[in-house]
């Protein structure tokens, strides 16, 4: 039977490797919606990810800032966390370095985290913090 997660488990699951892609909702600018794959961390409260600030995505959430992140254990007996709240970037270049090394590492292995940072943290690419307003997580959902 499906159980809500607690805060803890919430975090592991966010964290747990190997890293999960999640799905970011935003709305285009004639109100429909529109989802797309991400890789992200969690700092602390807050969800961090980059984005092409020219892409559906990032002008979608330069003009409308709320969103919602969905992350699934696609294996039985399935979870899942949706986090919904409001955007804000950066493009500060020291920041996007960082934390585009940060995520890609999270997903690559350490090994080619720079290699693969140093790639993503270029002008015209946004960094992007959410600290969530609202979550959603149930663990076990097919038991």
């Amino acid at each position: 039977m499906a159980a809500e997660m607690s805060a803890a488990e919430r975090e592991a699951f966010l964290d747990e490797l190997p890293a999960r892609t999640a799905v970011l909702a935003v709305t285009r600018k004639d109100g429909r919606p529109i989802g797309a794959p991400i890789r992200y961390v969690r700092d602390g409260h807050e969800l961090v990810f980059t984005t092409w600030a020219e892409s559906l995505k990032g002008k979608a959430l330069r003009r409308d800032p709320r969103i919602a992140l969905t992350i699934q254990d696609p294996q039985p007996p399935f979870s899942y966390v949706i986090a919904e709240g409001e955007a804000r970037w950066s493009e500060n270049t020291d920041d996007l370095l960082h934390w585009a090394t940060v995520i890609r590492g999270h997903y690559m292995g350490a090994d080619l985290g720079e290699h693969y940072g140093k790639r993503n943290a270029v002008p015209g690419e946004l960094l992007v913090r959410v600290r969530p307003t609202r979550w959603q997580a149930a663990r076990d959902i097919a038991s």
